[in-house]
């Protein structure tokens, strides 16, 4: 599960830079926000956000080590 959220994060943080930079929307190429398939992609986006948000903690080999010393 993981794994996919990141993957779909990751489609959606190019999304937003994609947005921020050229003014355009990768969902445009599934017929555009009103489309089915655009809203279900936005809304798996969505709930991977959340899933990592709540999950990321316990998940991550990085959050859980100790902290190194310079």
């Amino acid at each position: 599960m993981h794994a996919i959220t990141f993957i779909l994060l990751i489609i959606g943080g190019l999304n937003w830079l994609l947005v921020g930079l050229f003014k355009w929307d990768i969902g445009v190429w599934f017929g555009g926000q009103d489309n089915g398939i655009s809203r279900l992609i936005y809304i798996l986006v969505g709930l991977s956000a959340l899933y990592e948000l709540f999950t990321h903690k316990r998940c991550c080999k990085n959050c859980n080590s100790a902290p190194q010393t310079m």
